[in-house]
């Protein structure tokens, strides 16, 4: 059975969107105001619920409840999805006894249409019916798009004065390119937390998790990570110790939701991480860790299990980040295969044929001596990637 933080419930409802026979929209709730963090997508164009979200959250430091809904974007809707977003949440709130600004909506799905406000007029009833008798499973999966499992992920903190638990669950399996996370995941806590330091917190974990995975290079109009802590457990965060230990659990549930979205990346068969040190910044570290990870020519060798140096040299070649070419030394696993500017001798493709029929492969990439480094989780690319990606809307 899954712990839930103290104070909060769930809803799932089917409304219709684009799925039938399933539910696609939910509600996680907390019985009190909670300080509310979001970390939001950094296309241009940003879909209604974005504004809406980061207008709230300019505005209020608490809310109640998170609105999802699977299946339509609202993106790319001007000013009458704005509109749309804002009735629907008015509705819900009505509905289930908060004020329509405790509300922070968020959707997901295909761009462009505007919502029918019927649909959500007739499933709302259903969705407030069903607040406090769903499970937080039934809530994952009424996010879901093309995912083929809900992923949660949840942990606790022990102190003198009590325990704080933390769930998160998220939706997510293409269009994944981190500009802050492309996909939908929310975190809810029942520690009793500075408000401020919650949404620091939060980005500072984003920068370290959701913000370093790929699958396609796609960043979505839509990316949001909205984290809740309502003081519930009675728990309250104020030592430095108690905040590291905090921000460390909140770090480790983002980062384990952040690998599940690339397991299940669309078709995706492997989880390649990413390692790259050695370089003059950070900054060209992510630059040659996001080209090898983004490249379709490294994301479809590795699908065929073809330890292709070749195709990761010449794509850090291409990053655009600083570095002696002849410095580069890149390993799989603890194996290397190309030291210094030059490939080992050696039968290579036979020792590495046990470690490339595995799930997580380990590219290692040196760029020198210097003190930058940037990590990256990264899917394969598949026949069945190119099959759901040209059905999607049909």
């Amino acid at each position: 059975m899954i712990p839930v933080p103290k104070g909060y419930s769930f809803s799932a409802a089917a409304a219709g969107f684009k799925y039938s026979d399933r539910n696609d929209l939910a509600l996680i709730h907390s019985e009190v105001p909670a300080s509310a963090a979001g970390v939001f997508t950094t296309n241009r164009f940003q879909a209604a619920p974005v504004t809406v979200c980061k207008d709230i959250l300019e505005k209020k430091q608490q809310v109640r409840t998170l609105l999802i809904n699977a299946g339509q974007a609202n993106a790319c809707t001007g000013e009458d999805g704005i509109v749309d977003c804002k009735v629907t949440t008015e509705m819900v709130a009505k509905a289930i006894g908060v004020e329509t600004e405790d509300i922070l909506p968020a959707s997901t799905g295909v761009i462009g249409p505007r919502f029918d406000l019927e649909v959500w007029k007739n499933s709302i009833p259903s969705l407030s019916e069903a607040l406090g008798k769903t499970d937080p499973v039934k809530t994952a999966k009424a996010m879901m798009t093309t995912d083929s499992f809900p992923k949660l992920s949840w942990g606790k903190v022990e102190s003198q004065s009590g325990t704080v638990r933390l769930l998160g669950m998220c939706k997510g399996a293409g269009m994944i390119c981190p500009k802050m996370a492309t996909m939908l995941g929310f975190v809810i806590c029942d520690a009793d937390v500075d408000p401020r330091w919650w949404r620091e917190a939060l980005s500072r974990c984003i920068k370290k998790s959701f913000n370093c995975v790929t699958v396609d290079g796609d960043t979505s109009t839509n990316d949001c990570v909205i984290a809740l802590a309502n003081g519930e457990s009675g728990v309250k965060i104020e030592s430095e110790e108690a905040k590291q230990a905090l921000e460390t659990a909140l770090l480790e549930i983002c980062q384990a939701l952040s690998y599940m979205i690339i397991q299940d990346a669309e078709g995706g068969t492997k989880v390649m991480s990413i390692s790259v040190s050695g370089a003059e910044s950070d900054e060209d570290a992510e630059l040659v860790a996001r080209a090898v990870g983004n490249s379709p020519l490294v994301k479809t060798a590795i699908f065929g299990e073809d330890p292709n140096w070749g195709r990761i040299v010449a794509a850090a070649g291409r990053s655009e980040a600083d570095f002696d070419p002849d410095m580069l030394t890149l390993s799989f696993g603890d194996i290397v295969i190309f030291e210094k500017g030059r490939p080992v001798e050696g039968d290579m493709d036979s020792v590495l044929k046990p470690l490339m029929k595995r799930q997580d492969i380990e590219i290692n990439i040196s760029l020198g001596n210097g003190t930058g480094s940037s990590s990256l989780l990264a899917s394969d690319f598949t026949h069945d990637y190119v099959s759901i990606n040209a059905d999607y809307r049909s």
